[in-house]
């Protein structure tokens, strides 16, 4: 009986958990006992051709949000799940996020990104349609990487946060009588009320290393947020049933699903803490993987992309490597591909004149300029080599990374030297309370702050790891080496 997946759209990747159980539900009813994630923050069923009628039968409540055979619709992604989590712009709140979900009153049939570029666990350039948060309150930069053009192109204005679901309709139904940005912006102008702002300064995205998103963490003075992963993408429906029961009797009103089939939530009070960490220990849940594992991105339902995965990742653990800040993917090679990770690993298809014998697989080995995925720049390392030798070249580029990084990492201050003591000296930031150093080459795991982010840029509810004074209480303070 052939499988096919179906995606259910859940906007931005935000699911209440009631909403959370419906598909579990939904997921019962076709005899699955779990579910998976997609990379576009939607989730996916194996549904047979059998049972096709169950999807409208035993549950209407999903037939707008679950597509049809022919792929057409798309789910809105956003970095709503980052919102409070993350380093992220300051006048994004996750209120706004919300909203705008709300506003999308119909299916997008282009991909539609919405992101800050201030972070980095969703991709700021996935979708055909990219609205970039700017520095200017409630404006948003607009990338286009629509099909059928030949390259992907910036708008020529600032769109104005209320307008973005009614400009990225209007683009859907008028782009493909267009060659260019400039007619297609002149007929959305005509279209629609528009409240645009005139570009002062070009988009310029901070590189910063991938985050660690997972485990418990803290999340401003008394909250916490818990990232889990399953290695498999499968995710048992029986526990996410008793999670979202948890989520619902301790008040946590949202889950966040990541692009890297993963899931956040957030907002979980410190009094509870002690009872999630429970709830997750009596069903042996592993809230700890390494990151070798974590900054992977691999086609849903692959097992060969998995297999391989895994070879890799224990080679590295066997090496002892450091990994951290780097992503990871794996795709058959394709004459468009769309990557969003810092290296990758290709696929290259079999010899059509030798299908009739065995074949042994051979891969390409691609990285980003500056390993910044961002830059939308591939690089090829090797080409045609063989499964075996993958594990050393990734860590070849692994080094070659760490070797480049200060120069990458704008906010990554060199010591100075002090022509008078012949010492070095560099700037870091104090507790006054308890003398707690937050040094921004260091950053602060406990936080989940990534080393390279400035004390200037840290969240305005960042407390002291040791003693939980807030960001005021810390002092700049001069350190000679």
């Amino acid at each position: 009986m052939i499988e096919r997946l179906k995606r259910i759209f859940i906007k931005g990747g935000v699911i209440t958990p009631n909403e959370l159980k419906q598909v579990t539900q939904l997921a019962r009813a076709l005899n699955l006992t779990s579910i998976s994630f997609g990379s576009r923050q939607d989730i996916l069923l194996p549904v047979k051709e059998n049972q096709q009628h169950l999807l409208k039968t035993y549950f209407p409540e999903f037939k707008q949000d679950i597509d049809d055979d022919t792929h057409k619709y798309q789910n809105i992604v956003s970095s709503y799940v980052c919102a409070d989590v993350f380093q992220q712009t300051s006048w994004l709140s996750a209120t706004t996020y919300l909203y705008l979900h709300e506003d999308f009153k119909y299916n997008p049939t282009l991909k539609i990104n919405i992101v800050d570029p201030q972070q980095n666990l969703v991709p700021i350039y996935g979708g055909n349609i990219n609205f970039i948060a700017s520095k200017s309150e409630d404006y948003w930069y607009v990338n286009l990487n629509l099909p059928g053009w030949e390259k992907d192109i910036s708008y020529p204005v600032l769109v104005f946060t209320w307008n973005i679901a009614k400009v990225a309709k209007i683009i859907e139904e008028e782009y493909k009588n267009f060659d260019n940005v400039q007619d297609l912006f002149n007929r959305v102008t005509e279209l629609t009320d528009s409240n645009n702002k005139v570009v002062t300064e070009p988009l310029k995205i901070p590189y910063r290393p991938f985050p660690y998103y997972e485990g418990m963490n803290k999340m401003g003075i008394s909250q916490y947020w818990l990232g889990l992963y399953w290695r498999n993408n499968q995710y048992d429906i029986n526990f996410l049933d008793d999670f979202c029961d948890f989520c619902m009797d301790y008040k946590i009103s949202k889950i966040c699903i990541t692009p890297w089939k993963s899931f956040i939530v957030k907002g979980i009070e410190k009094e509870y803490k002690f009872m999630l960490e429970k709830f997750l220990g009596q069903r042996g849940i592993n809230v700890r993987h390494s990151s070798l594992e974590l900054n992977w991105h691999l086609p849903v339902s692959d097992p060969e992309a998995l297999k391989l995965k895994r070879f890799i990742v224990k080679s590295f653990d066997q090496n002892d490597i450091s990994t951290y800040g780097l992503t990871f993917g794996y795709h058959e090679r394709s004459e468009d591909p769309h990557y969003f990770t810092s290296m990758i690993v290709e696929k290259n298809p079999n010899p059509k004149i030798a299908n009739s014998y065995e074949n042994i697989a051979s891969y390409n080995v691609l990285y980003c300029k500056n390993f910044d995925p961002n830059t939308r720049e591939y690089i090829p390392y090797a080409q045609n080599v063989e499964e075996i030798e993958l594990p050393g070249l990734l860590m070849q580029l692994s080094q070659l990374y760490f070797k480049q990084l200060d120069n990458n990492t704008e906010n990554v201050k060199k010591p100075k030297q002090n022509k008078d003591s012949g010492l070095l000296e560099s700037t870091v930031y104090q507790c006054g309370n308890c003398m707690t150093v937050y040094d921004d080459e260091i950053g602060d795991e406990e936080a989940n702050i990534a080393p390279g982010i400035a004390f200037k840029d840290l969240p305005d509810d960042y407390c002291c790891s040791l003693c939980e004074a807030p960001k005021t209480k810390f002092k700049e303070v001069v350190l000679a080496e």
